[in-house]
């Protein structure tokens, strides 16, 4: 990775070096509806996992693996529901 700085042009835009990441564009992180369920799914699955690893149980391990997967349906299906980052369904309509 290069140590070379990002500068800033006379016109106020910047430029990078080659080879270098931009850290100026707002990436976002994915605070959105969709996002949270996904994760509190997800969180929720690796929590029975991990008791289920630490009692040594097979088929509730198995079962908190499911949920995991799970919750990542979920996620992708609110996302395309409109319940993602700038979502159909989150957008102010001006009520």
């Amino acid at each position: 990775m290069s140590k070379a700085p990002a500068s800033v042009s006379k016109s106020g835009t910047r430029t990078v070096a080659p080879g270098a990441i931009d850290h100026s564009q707002e990436l976002g992180h994915g605070n959105s509806p969709a996002a949270w369920t996904c994760v509190i799914v997800m969180l929720v699955g690796a929590l029975i996992a991990a008791i289920a690893f630490v009692i040594a149980s097979t088929p509730i391990f198995i079962g908190g693996a499911a949920v995991m997967v799970v919750g990542l349906i979920l996620g992708y299906i609110m996302r395309k529901a409109g319940y993602g980052v700038e979502g159909s369904k989150l957008k102010n309509s001006g009520h």
